[in-house]
C-alpha cells in the first residue's frame, strides 16, 4: 500500500520496518502507555513482530487494518501512530485509534491527523460510520475526538484493561452525514 496522507504540518505514511525503533520508544513511554490496553513492549523484538504484522495488514489485497506513522513535514520527525480498522464491509464502518509521544501533546497534531484519517475514511474508503473509544480518564483523547466532531454515544463500564486496573470506556462515532469540524 502506498497511501500517503498530508496535512498542513504532518505526513501520514504506511508503517515500515524503518519505524521499529521509533515505535518501540513511543510505546515504551510511561505517558503513552497509561491509557493503552496493550502492555508496553518488553523488548524491541516484540515491537518488530507488531510492526511486521501491521506492514502485512497494510499490504493485503483485502485491507482490514491500516496503520500509519505520523511525522512532522518540516523535519520528518516521528511523533506518533494512527490507524483505521475496517469493520464488516456491509456496514461500511471502521474504528480509529492513535498514539502520540507526550512531547507532542497539546499542539493540535492529534486533531489534525484524526481529521485527515476521518476524511480519508469517508471520501476514499466510502465509509458510513467511524468510531473510536477511550478511557473515561483520558481527557486528552476524548477532547480530540470531540474537536473533530465525533459524538459520545456510550459509556461502557469496566471495559478497558489498563495498567491501573479496569477502566470505563467512552464510545464515540461520527457519520458521513455529520458535520465535521
Amino acid at each position: 500500500m502506498n497511501i500517503i496522507l498530508k496535512t498542513e504540518r504532518l505526513s501520514l505514511k504506511p508503517i515500515s520496518e524503518n519505524d521499529i525503533e521509533n515505535v518501540f520508544k513511543l510505546q515504551s513511554l510511561e505517558q503513552t502507555s497509561e491509557f493503552n490496553t496493550s502492555k508496553p513492549p518488553s523488548n524491541i523484538n516484540e515491537t518488530k513482530i507488531n510492526v511486521e504484522k501491521w506492514i502485512d495488514e497494510n499490504n493485503r489485497e483485502n485491507i482490514k487494518h491500516l496503520t500509519f506513522v505520523i511525522k512532522l513535514i518540516e523535519d520528518e520527525k516521528f511523533i506518533g501512530l494512527i490507524g483505521i480498522n475496517l469493520g464488516k464491509e456491509h456496514y461500511r464502518n471502521a474504528e480509529v485509534w492513535f498514539q502520540f509521544d507526550y512531547r507532542f501533546w497539546n499542539k493540535g497534531y492529534a486533531t489534525e491527523s484524526l481529521r485527515k484519517i476521518i476524511d480519508f475514511g469517508f471520501k476514499k474508503l466510502k465509509l458510513h460510520r467511524i468510531e473510536a473509544g477511550c478511557a473515561v480518564e483520558n481527557i486528552g483523547s476524548f477532547s480530540v475526538l470531540e474537536k473533530v466532531g465525533m459524538m459520545r454515544e456510550a459509556h461502557t463500564r469496566k471495559l478497558l484493561p489498563l495498567k491501573s486496573g479496569w477502566s470505563d470506556n467512552y464510545g464515540y462515532a461520527i457519520l458521513s452525514t455529520d458535520e465535521r469540524k
